[in-house]
């Protein structure tokens, strides 16, 4: 089916990838750099060692990807084999990365029914999570003694240790519902780390990564997973819900972008600029010119007034380059097909599952710095 060629480009990322993301988790789980000196120089112990992260981890983009492949071949759908894409950004002095943009599968033949977009959409997700939750699982039933964190940061066993929080960025993983619920139901509780200390921890990492993935693909936006199940679930209401959860979307991200407490001068430049970029966010809608900047500008009014009440609510920024990436180039429609047909029950049973794990995986602030 694939050419030789084919193989050879996409085992060559596979493996490329594997490698960035056990460099990257070298850094977060042992602090451990190639760049590093002394004891924080990476050695190929601790480069092995780091695989407890990367291998769950790819492992689990991988088979949230052969989900969508094998699903395709059942429809006899042409489609690429998986594509990962390394993110190590290592190489720029330590800047954090995970070590991979995540994997994509495009879909080389046209597609006119509504249950094989659903069909493909939701294999990828349920089977990357059905793997992220033994993975979790596993991590959660074999937590290593608190002691285990004065390994990576020996400091901490100072009770003299201070950390100045005015030269420290603090860092730490945002929770969601399924993690939590995880660690409460399987953990040891004198051993559950910290959710800034997760990251020490490979399995949990690579897992909470993992949902943090599913989340990001079951947003029931345009063409995402997500966006295939609702068009799936609301065969006529799709280009609605997508619209409204995308503009939702923005608007909590936004939140805090533009405020009254801003300097005047500050102030003048950045909301046209603001407003520039949100039109771009806007741009494959579909919608008309008039009815765009009707959202956008009601939008940026709406996120000032509640900056000037409540200055302290804030969204969270970096799902501003998502929403971009979503607008601009994926856009927030949904191909459309031939007809209305419903799904049969135990479709629509998967697909309001689909919905549920979403609820559970995603965290409104996944990765925050202070």
């Amino acid at each position: 089916m694939y050419k030789p060629k084919e193989y050879l480009i996409h085992g060559l990322f596979f493996i490329l990838t594997l490698l960035t993301t056990t460099l990257a988790g070298s850094e977060w789980v042992y602090l451990k750099s190639v760049y590093g000196e002394g004891e924080h120089a990476l050695t190929w112990e601790f480069f092995l060692k780091s695989t407890a992260y990367s291998v769950p981890f790819i492992g689990i983009l991988l088979v949230h990807e052969l989900g969508h492949l094998f699903t395709s071949f059942y429809h006899k759908v042409k489609c690429s084999l998986p594509l990962f894409i390394p993110g190590w950004l290592g190489f720029l002095g330590g800047a954090p990365s995970i070590g991979t943009f995540g994997a994509v599968i495009r879909m080389k033949s046209f597609v006119n029914s509504r249950i094989k977009f659903f069909d493909i959409g939701v294999a990828g997700p349920l089977a990357g999570f059905v793997v992220a939750i033994m993975v979790l699982a596993y991590g959660f039933l074999t937590l290593p003694p608190a002691e285990y964190i004065y390994e990576i940061h020996p400091e901490y066993a100072d009770p003299n240790f201070e950390v100045n929080t005015e030269e420290t960025l603090n860092f730490r993983l945002g929770n969601n519902l399924l993690f939590s619920l995880m660690g409460d139901l399987l953990a040891n509780p004198e051993r559950i780390p910290e959710m800034s200390e997760v990251i020490h921890y490979p399995y949990l990492f690579a897992g909470y990564l993992a949902l943090f993935f599913t989340a990001l693909n079951l947003l029931p936006i345009g063409q995402l997973d997500g966006g295939h199940v609702v068009f799936g679930l609301f065969p006529k209401r799709h280009s609605e819900i997508s619209l409204v959860v995308f503009t939702l979307f923005l608007g909590y991200a936004g939140l805090g972008m533009i405020s009254p407490y801003m300097p005047f001068e500050e102030l003048i430049i950045w909301i046209p600029f603001y407003l520039v970029f949100l039109f771009f966010c806007y741009q494959r809608s579909g919608l008309d010119l008039q009815t765009r900047l009707t959202i956008i500008l009601s939008m940026a009014a709406i996120q000032y007034g509640i900056a000037f009440f409540k200055p302290g609510w804030e969204g969270y920024q970096g799902w501003l380059l998502y929403g971009f990436l979503l607008g601009r180039v994926m856009g927030v429609r949904h191909p459309e097909v031939s007809g209305f047909r419903e799904l049969d029950t135990k479709r629509k049973v998967i697909g309001w599952l689909a919905i549920l794990i979403f609820a559970l995986c995603f965290s409104p602030r996944p990765f925050i710095f202070e």
